[in-house]
């Protein structure tokens, strides 16, 4: 298993076409493609508007700051995404609009082609076992934490790492008794 690792403030930046937002892309599998099986991103929320839609995707979004959102969309029950750290999962194939519940709201994203890959989204705060066979990603969400395997790194608030599926799992381990993040752990559907 090997670790791309990545720093928020290091992300590449993309403001959104309708103005109302920005997104920082911390990973794109295959890379470089459109037709991507998976997509994992930072984004901020800046006004009210409408989210992008994507065809045969499963989306996850998870509120990082700010006073969150609602979501909504036609013949479908709104969804208010104002506690942090707590993964919302949607169809990306439904025409969604984004209302802010105050200022602008952080959040993390992650996409998956649906029936290719699945994710599972988690907020972690203890030592966790990664499984064999998966691959995955985390976000420092808050304190200090080692990622062990083949690699060992440590890795602080704002930073993170993923890696493609391996024959052996790993750990995360957290160094301080604050420590957050988020775990997003990838598979391949069977």
């Amino acid at each position: 298993m090997s670790f791309t690792l990545f720093d928020f403030a290091s992300l590449p930046v993309s403001r959104w076409r309708n103005g109302g937002g920005e997104t920082r892309e911390i990973a794109c599998w295959p890379v470089g493609g459109d037709d991507f099986a998976w997509r994992a991103s930072i984004a901020t929320i800046e006004r009210d508007g409408p989210f992008s839609m994507f065809s045969d995707i499963d989306r996850s979004i998870t509120l990082l700051s700010g006073d969150g959102v609602e979501l909504s969309s036609p013949g479908w029950e709104a969804h208010t995404l104002s506690q942090q750290l707590q993964p919302f999962a949607f169809p990306g194939d439904i025409p969604i609009h984004a209302r802010l519940l105050g200022g602008s709201s952080q959040d993390f994203n992650i996409m998956t082609r649906r029936g290719c890959w699945q994710a599972t989204v988690l907020s972690v705060s203890s030592v966790q076992e990664l499984p064999t066979s998966h691959g995955g990603l985390i976000y420092v969400v808050k304190g200090n934490w080692l990622i062990c395997h083949t690699e060992t790194h440590q890795l602080t608030a704002s930073q993170g790492c993923w890696w493609l599926p391996a024959i052996k799992g790993g750990q995360l381990q957290p160094l301080t008794a604050d420590s957050m993040l988020l775990w997003v752990d990838l598979f391949p559907c069977r």
